[in-house]
């Protein structure tokens, strides 16, 4: 049995750095939405920082693969990781408040958990484990409120559509390790970004047309910290926390995140959530908190 890895001073700060980038992340999608299209938003998003991360690539002198099978399971990353989820989240965020998808993005841990536990035999779901996906499920759904969830409105369709983005994001963690293990993580990052650019600007082409660029500079900045910071070197982050302290307790970011995205909402869009988001959030936070703690192998 395999020695369970602890959160290190520095990587907690790495943790809570990531926490904060991550949480800006939701206010600066909403801030371009503003201004640009769903499709076009995200297109901006994956190649940008398919951008970026090959430039990393390119200074570090890391090797590109050029086998056609790693290239296949870039292009399916980048659609069940970047693609599906970021269109349907950022459609989402049209009609849900910051915070509140921030919150229920918080539930790809829980999905994440079930689709490991469904696939790998050495992520079982323990007791303990069930528990906490149990207490999750409960805070998601006091979170959205069981009536919103039964009028489908425009409001209840975005909730459902930030919930189904997360389940893509768990089902692309199953195939990252199905299909990614053994790859630098710039290379396996930038790699899935150019597959799902690949997949964005057709899309955004017949939907949208070619992306406009005199666009306010509020919104190429925040076009520019989601990109680059939010999406590239979060991503370089992550794996360096990833490694250092392992996957139980990099779960621990989802509970940064939302205070964080709720903050900015409030100051920057005057949002308000209601009590029960707060009230779903607490137990939601109380499940994550188990599932980091169930002694998963990392």
């Amino acid at each position: 049995m395999t020695r369970q890895k602890t959160l290190s001073p520095r990587s907690g700060a790495e943790l809570l750095l990531l926490g904060l980038i991550w949480g800006g992340s939701f206010l600066a999608i909403r801030i371009a939405l503003d201004s640009v299209p769903v499709i076009t938003t995200v297109f901006h998003r994956v190649f940008w920082a398919a951008l970026a991360l090959w430039a990393v690539v390119l200074i570090q002198r890391l090797p590109v693969p050029t086998s056609w099978r790693v290239w296949r399971a870039f292009l399916v990353m980048g659609l069940l990781n970047n693609a599906l989820p970021f269109t349907l989240m950022a459609w989402g965020q049209l009609h849900v408040d910051t915070g509140l998808t921030s919150i229920l993005n918080a539930a790809t841990a829980i999905f994440g958990v079930l689709a490991a536990a469904t696939v790998f035999p050495d992520e079982r779901l323990s007791a303990t484990r069930l528990t906490g996906v149990i207490l999750g499920f409960a805070g998601v759904s006091i979170t959205i409120g069981i009536g919103s969830l039964l009028r489908f409105d425009l409001q209840s369709m975005g909730q459902l559509a930030i919930l189904a983005g997360t389940v893509s994001y768990a089902m692309a963690a199953v195939w990252a390790r199905l299909h990614l293990s053994g790859l630098p993580p710039q290379v396996s990052a930038a790699g899935m970004l150019t597959g799902s650019t690949i997949f964005m600007l057709p899309v955004m082409l017949v939907v949208d047309g070619p992306p406009a660029l005199l666009l306010p500079a509020e919104t190429w900045l925040a076009i520019g910290y989601f990109a680059v910071a939010a999406t590239a070197g979060a991503y370089l982050l992550y794996y360096r926390v990833l490694a250092a302290a392992g996957s139980g307790n990099l779960l621990l970011v989802t509970l940064i995140i939302p205070p964080v995205a709720i903050t900015l909402g409030a100051l920057v869009r005057n949002e308000a959530l209601p009590p029960n988001a707060y009230l779903g959030f607490g137990i939601l936070a109380v499940g994550l908190t188990i599932l980091s703690r169930s002694g998963r192998r990392d």
